[in-house]
């Protein structure tokens, strides 16, 4: 006899809504206000072994670092906090981090003439991590490091963004990325408040121009339909505040009209799996983008107790 479907929400849906209630309070979950390469507020997520997490998980751990004030960028499971001599402190609540699972290929007749690889399923899981800032007993290197200095910061993000070999033409009042040209447009550089004004619109546009077809091929009508535009916007966003982690600056001005977030959050209304649609697709485009700026991370993204998953990028 077949088992009623569970009324619990599952691992995807719980993230999504986590979202949904932040940006109906009128919050970007994957904005960051402040810099500081080298700390947690600036910094990407990272395992114990210092592996950046990815994804979802990026945004996700991000989050709620900024909601609770976590200053370390580190986090991990109980059972390695406790490998490594630490111990979560009483009545600390963890957090959810997502993986995905692949099961066996299905056996079945429609399956026996296709390659095993097609007829895997890739199931979403959740397992629990604690911030180093929730543990006692950590080795040093787990807390929080210096920011960079301004001069030091400056020099890298201008290395970082000329090694980027796309058409930019500057002047003018606007940001955009033309595909048809397959151009970034960019105001110059001194018409910006500030340097994380200008670096972050930059990510932003060249978030865009990783789309190309000659590039990463993004496209999302399919998933998307008529809000592709919109999850475009999206991704975009997302990929720059990734970028914004890695290379210490905050993304507080970047686009968040009323309109992009009524679209967004009709997306994620919609689909419980589309924030990590999204999110995949923004990593992609921000690990592209470091990896042609001189800044790589590290590819392989499983978790350090749990090698059999793969991290949901």
């Amino acid at each position: 006899m077949r088992q009623p479907r569970s009324t619990k929400p599952s691992v995807a849906e719980n993230i999504t809504n986590a979202i949904i209630a932040r940006l109906e309070a009128g919050a970007r979950p994957w904005v960051r206000p402040w810099r500081g390469a080298g700390h947690a507020r600036g910094r990407r997520p990272l395992r114990s072994c210092g592996t950046p997490y990815r994804g979802i998980n990026a945004i996700v751990l991000g989050m709620i670092a900024d909601m609770a004030g976590f200053s370390s960028p580190y986090w991990m499971t109980y059972n390695h906090a406790q490998s490594l001599g630490g111990q979560v402190r009483k009545g600390e609540r963890g957090t959810i981090a997502v993986l995905y699972k692949t099961c066996p290929p299905a056996n079945n007749d429609d399956s026996r003439d296709k390659p095993d690889e097609e007829n895997a399923v890739r199931l979403l899981r959740g397992y629990t991590v604690f911030s180093a800032d929730q543990i006692d007993g950590l080795p040093e290197r787990y807390r929080a490091a210096p920011a960079a200095t301004t001069s030091d910061r400056i020099r890298e993000l201008e290395t970082f963004f000329e090694r980027i070999p796309a058409t930019v033409r500057h002047g003018g009042n606007e940001a955009c990325y033309l595909p048809a040209r397959d151009v970034v447009h960019m105001p110059h550089r001194a018409a910006f408040v500030d340097e994380d004004h200008w670096a972050g619109t930059f990510a932003h546009e060249l978030a865009h121009w990783t789309g190309h077809g000659s590039r990463l091929a993004r496209d999302l009508s399919g998933r998307f339909g008529s809000d592709a535009y919109a999850a475009e916007e999206l991704i975009a966003e997302l990929t720059a505040a990734i970028m914004g982690g890695e290379l210490g600056t905050p993304v507080t001005h970047l686009d968040h009209h009323a309109s992009y977030l009524d679209h967004w959050l009709r997306i994620l209304r919609k689909d419980a799996r589309a924030i990590l649609t999204a999110a995949g697709h923004a990593e992609k485009a921000a690990s592209h983008l470091l990896a042609l700026g001189g800044r790589p991370t590290v590819a392989d993204a499983s978790a350090d107790d749990e090698p059999q998953l793969q991290e949901a990028a």
